[in-house]
């Protein structure tokens, strides 16, 4: 029997404009106390939520889902994106070495903060299918450990020493391209993809939509036990990204709610996850979900 208590949780949630008025008060609940803990960035939250099970509910970025659902996650996966982007804008290298195109990167070496990132699942993806990289000729330099502690990097994968930095390595041609992130640390860097922001819109335009970075999860038990708590999450958000009214719209739209709206990124995400060796079977859309989350909309 359901209760209509309040109950609080223990939420890992990022400071993001989508957000802001679910983190501020403005967007309200009479189901949820909300309890955000300190963290500087919400990614550092995610090995201790999927290792520890620490938060009741949290953004948690898909490939790590996806990961942590082959080794028994108890959490629920939501369909509602809190942090989407385009992806090319992130990849640098450094003119000063050389000009590069992206299929240069063959026979090379690329740096990424971790293999399972998923700003790197989707960057790989992407330039596999699009721009001619053939990864399996590129040697590939990480940084950190994956969050999930049962995944073990690829042989093909070389760490890096925990002295080194990503930018000064591409400073000094230790690799040739790298990750780098929104905003690049050093003037000389440039995008590996040209034009790289009006390519995100382009792939977006065709792929059906934004890549998807993080999700809302829940813990399966109170899914099971609280239908109604699940479903206030939902709304609570949903309500939070409309008091948004700076974030693009439309197909340009990162934030989307709905199992459909998010179909075709699932889709994408799964397929690369799984091609580069993130998960060993591929998950269909509809069974990232329960019965309570898939018919949110």
């Amino acid at each position: 029997m359901l209760t209509s208590s309040k109950m609080k949780l223990n939420t890992l949630l990022g400071s993001y404009a989508n957000v802001a008025a679910l983190k501020d008060g403005r967007v309200k609940s009479d189901l949820i106390d909300f309890e955000f803990p300190d963290f500087p960035v919400a990614n550092r939250g995610f090995k201790p939520l999927v290792r520890e099970h620490r938060f009741d509910a949290a953004e948690l970025a898909i490939v790590t889902f996806l990961q942590a659902r082959e080794h028994g996650l108890p959490y629920v996966l939501l369909p509602a994106t809190v942090v989407g982007r385009g992806q090319l804008h992130t990849v640098a290298y450094n003119p000063e070495r050389g000009a590069m195109k992206p299929s240069d990167l063959n026979s090379k070496k690329f740096g990424v903060r971790s293999y399972t990132q998923t700003t790197g699942i989707w960057v790989r993806g992407i330039l596999a299918e699009d721009y001619g990289v053939d990864w399996s000729k590129v040697q590939i330099i990480t940084m950190e450990d994956p969050h999930v502690a049962e995944y073990k990097d690829p042989s093909f994968v070389t760490r890096a020493p925990e002295t080194k930095q990503l930018p000064q390595m591409l400073i000094d041609g230790e690799v040739d391209a790298a990750l780098i992130g929104d905003k690049f640390p050093d003037p000389r860097f440039k995008t590996l993809v040209p034009d790289a922001e009006a390519a995100n819109k382009a792939w977006a335009e065709k792929n059906g939509g934004v890549p998807i970075n993080h999700m809302v999860i829940v813990r399966d038990k109170i899914a099971k036990e609280r239908p109604d708590i699940v479903r206030e999450l939902f709304r609570v958000f949903k309500d939070a990204r409309a008091a948004d009214d700076k974030s693009p719209k439309g197909t340009q739209d990162a934030f989307r709610f709905g199992v459909e709206a998010n179909r075709k990124a699932l889709e994408k995400v799964i397929d690369y996850s799984f091609k580069q060796q993130m998960i060993t079977k591929k998950p269909s859309v509809d069974e990232l979900f329960n019965d309570v989350t898939r018919a949110l909309v």
